[in-house]
């Protein structure tokens, strides 16, 4: 039976009674008027970023507020997607009590944060079609199981995680469904943001490094409800997201004419690795894919690996995750490397 869905009874109890720092760019929010500032101890020197970068990304959240179309409270800015996941766990999971969920293969990460926050990492594998187990997912929540992770589209698998499975895991679910949305920017679906009045136990997570190819400048991004967002900004650093990549961000993001031709290339060299793949004697199975890359099986994945690199060319082995055995993932590059690996592919 569906619960009411309290987000009280999930925060740790020290977050929910403490007070987030304030920092002098809270306090007076107007730092881009023309006064001499003297509240925050910085250097008066004017280099171009001697003052503090605005704490809350204005700026920024209303300019993706905007294109997303949601409102600018529901969006939390991290250091990167990790930041964001990292404060999650912190907002959450009381050390050596709680646990969370993740449905390997999938993006390593959140194992990496479950062991560093001291939190049991259960994890339930995907099945041969690396779409949820249901009824196994649900046989190893209890009453400490606060987060469940979703990558979709899926990372290394590189597929779609179902809708009705996830509608299904948040009905039942009654703590955080975080669904990291990485690769979504090339999936055929839309983004489970648009969801997130209907579903008040919804994280999702999305990120700059990939299809707006600013990987370097480390900005991820966190959407849900607003009072979710509070307790995730009372543990944030007050100045997580420095001034450069709030600049970087602002410029490039509004040219939507170069992430939609940069997204369509990548598409359609996909389409054309992909039709090329089949004619590799050595690939035995080309996997679907709704993100950058594609994952394939491969005779013998260590020795493909190795005559690629001696040719110049770094993909990636992922035969080490549970299901992946012998596989290989391309990441989609430009034309031209497109060609090189396809080139490459046929010479070995």
């Amino acid at each position: 039976m569906e619960q009411q869905f309290d987000i009280n009874k999930l925060v740790r109890p020290n977050i929910a009674k403490m007070k987030a720092y304030s920092s002098a760019r809270d306090e007076f929010t107007d730092f881009d008027k023309d006064m001499v500032f003297l509240d925050a101890n910085e250097n008066p020197f004017d280099n171009g970023v001697n003052r503090y970068p605005d704490p809350q990304q204005g700026a920024l959240r209303r300019l993706i507020a905007s294109q997303k179309e949601i409102n600018e409270d529901c969006i939390l800015f991290g250091n990167g997607s990790d930041e964001v996941l990292d404060l999650i766990f912190r907002a959450f999971c009381i050390p050596g009590k709680d646990n969370v969920m993740s449905l390997p293969p999938t993006y390593g990460m959140y194992k990496v944060l479950s062991n560093t926050n001291d939190v049991e990492n259960r994890e339930v594998l995907l099945n041969e079609d690396f779409q949820p187990d249901i009824e196994a997912i649900f046989k190893h929540v209890d009453a400490h199981t606060k987060l469940l992770f979703l990558c979709s589209p899926n990372n290394p698998t590189g597929n779609l995680i179902e809708e009705e499975k996830i509608e299904m895991i948040l009905k039942r679910f009654h703590g955080v469904v975080v669904i990291d949305e990485a690769y979504i920017d090339f999936a055929t679906a839309p983004s489970w943001i648009t969801r997130l009045e209907k579903h008040p136990n919804l994280i999702v997570t999305q990120t700059l490094s990939k299809a707006y190819g600013m990987a370097g400048i480390r900005l991820g991004m966190a959407f849900a409800s607003i009072a979710i967002i509070d307790i995730l900004k009372k543990i944030k650093p007050p100045y997580n997201v420095n001034g450069l990549t709030q600049q970087k961000a602002v410029k490039h993001i509004t040219k939507t004419d170069v992430y939609n031709n940069e997204t369509n290339s990548i598409l359609v060299n996909k389409g054309i690795l992909c039709k090329s793949l089949v004619d590799i004697f050595f690939i035995e199975k080309i996997y679907p894919s709704d993100a950058n890359f594609l994952l394939v099986k491969v005779d013998d994945a260590n020795k493909r690996y190795q005559q690629l690199i001696e040719k110049g060319i770094v993909i990636r082995n992922r035969s080490t995750q549970p299901l992946c055995e012998n596989t290989l993932r391309f990441t989609i590059g430009t034309s031209q490397e497109n060609e090189q690996l396809i080139e490459a592919l046929k010479s070995i």
